[in-house]
């Protein structure tokens, strides 16, 4: 109907009594864009970066909020195609004749597309990229700071074995053994914590983000490799130590 909406029920902030309201039968007014809307029913899609919440509303009731967006522009359509089409056949054949300004996607390229903007085009994208490396340097100087120390407090035993035949890459294994256990030990408890801190902030924010095997996988190969580079640099002096100096 003309001048109403609907209201997202995941929206993010103080909405509790407005959609109990909704819920209850009752039209709650609001304003958007300085015109009243009337907000007369719920739907569902949950917050997100950029939005903490939505309005679904007629192309009529939009156009009146917003009178400066122009009735011819579309930001976004959607075409259903016929049952056992190939969404991918059909979307290349539309790109072969759509403007260089508009183009077609199946929904799994959308999210991929959506998600690539938001990682890579985006102040927030750049924000989670400079904490993941900040992480990754921060704890790879932390763990060769355990292994040095280690090396340096072992230096003894480390020159007994080289005096006794061992080669220095046995030793080197033996530190980076060290930092592969560091490494494991880590990370357990790490992605315990990181998974209860996701549905912490979830619940805190209704944004959609979860502990992803994917995700989890990702930053155990970059642990143990931040613990690989550690132990490198943290052997430095134990490939050039002399039993006769030592002893």
């Amino acid at each position: 109907m003309p001048g109403s909406a609907l209201f997202d029920r995941q929206a993010k902030g103080q909405y509790g009594q407005t959609i109990a309201a909704i819920d209850a039968g009752q039209v709650v007014a609001t304003e958007v864009n300085d015109r009243t809307v009337q907000v007369v029913g719920l739907f569902e899609v949950g917050a997100s970066f950029a939005a903490d919440g939505s309005l679904v509303m007629s192309q009529r009731t939009f156009l009146e909020s917003f009178p400066r967006h122009k009735p011819g522009s579309i930001g976004l359509g959607v075409i259903h195609v016929e049952p056992g089409t190939d969404p991918a056949f059909v979307a290349a054949q539309l790109n072969q004749h759509l403007p260089e300004d508009t183009i077609a996607l199946t929904r799994e390229g959308f999210i991929a597309f959506e998600e690539q903007y938001w990682a890579e085009n985006t102040a927030i994208g750049f924000v989670f990229r400079l904490g993941t490396i900040m992480g990754f340097i921060v704890g790879m100087v932390i763990v060769y700071q355990v292994l040095a120390t280690d090396v340096n407090d072992h230096l003894p035993e480390y020159a007994t074995f080289k005096a006794m035949g061992y080669t220095d890459r046995y030793l080197l294994g033996v530190v980076f053994e060290e930092a592969l256990i560091l490494a494991c030990v880590g990370f357990i408890p790490g992605v315990v914590f990181s998974s209860w801190m996701y549905g912490v902030t979830k619940a805190a924010t209704n944004l959609p983000i979860a502990m992803t095997l994917l995700r989890a996988v990702q930053v155990l190969i970059l642990t143990l490799m931040m613990c690989c580079v550690s132990g490198a640099i943290a052997t430095q002096r134990l490939r050039s130590a002399d039993p006769a100096d030592i002893f």
